[in-house]
This record gives C-alpha cells, sequence and structure tokens, in this order.
C-alpha cells in the first residue's frame, strides 16, 4: 500500500482543509481557499515548478509537503525548496513528516537540485526535532522578508 502520493488537480481539493490548517498553523492572514486551490493546482509532476505530496492513512490525507524550484548562486546550482510541511496533530510522532522529507528529497535530487532546503519557526520545536534527527543541516543564515 502505498502512503505518500502525488497530489494533482484530481486530489487536490481533500487536500485544502489541510492546507488551511497548516497556514493556521503559521498565523497567516486573510487565508483564501479559492486562492490556495488556483495557488496549488501549478504544482506537479511533470509542471516543472515543483510537486505536492500527501500522506494518506487510513484512506484520508493526513499530511502534506511542497517542494519547488529555485536556484542558488552561491553554489551555482537548482536547489529545491521544501516551503510546506504539515501532519494532522492527531497523526504526529508516527514518522509521516520524516517519510514525506525522505520522498521531498528523492524528488529534489532525480530532479537535479543540488539541494533540498527549507525553514521553519523558530517556534516549531517538534519539527527541527525531526530534521535533527534526519541530519538535516541548521544554517547560521538569519531569514528576512520585504513586503511588496
Amino acid at each position: 500500500m502505498i502512503m505518500i502520493e502525488t497530489i494533482s488537480k484530481d486530489n487536490l481539493v481533500e487536500l485544502l482543509p489541510l492546507i488551511r490548517k497548516y497556514q493556521e498553523f503559521y498565523d497567516a492572514e486573510n487565508i483564501d481557499d479559492i486562492k490556495n486551490r488556483k495557488y496549488f493546482s501549478q504544482f506537479g509532476v511533470s509542471s516543472g515548478k515543483g510537486c505536492l505530496f500527501g500522506y494518506r492513512k487510513n484512506e484520508k490525507l493526513v499530511a502534506f509537503a511542497t517542494v519547488y524550484f529555485s536556484y542558488a548562486s552561491s553554489i551555482i546550482s537548482k536547489v529545491a525548496i521544501m516551503n510546506d510541511l504539515y501532519t494532522c496533530e492527531e497523526y504526529r510522532n508516527q514518522g509521516i513528516a520524516t517519510e514525506l522529507i525522505k520522498r521531498c528529497e528523492k524528488y529534489a535530487r532525480e530532479n537535479g537540485a543540488a539541494r533540498l532546503q527549507w525553514v521553519t519557526a523558530s517556534r516549531n520545536k517538534a519539527a527541527q526535532s525531526i530534521y535533527k534527527k534526519l541530519g538535516a543541516k541548521q544554517s547560521s543564515w538569519e531569514f528576512f522578508t520585504y513586503a511588496t
């Protein structure tokens, strides 16, 4: 039984409630399911932009990850960015996030990315613990945003 599946236009509607929960977890403002559907529908195995992966347990999507591509001039390479990783609270501590990260890393490698990178909130200690157990290196870079 395959637990991780690629999210496409066929099953994206089922994932939208998890995307909303993820955005609520990170205190996103003005969450809009219509905008979410449009935005996340651009990702897919053949899109070249990136891919969404869902984790199914007991016939229900309970977790997801989004990977998209960019470039890093510091290493002159394509990089994969795992921009979203979320597991429903009642399914945490079951290794689901670890499996999704490994699937994202495989997808990144298969698509020529030199590395998989991501950020998380400093308050998200549970996620940081998973990342460290996987052997991910924590960056010393500071993350900034500038609203346009």
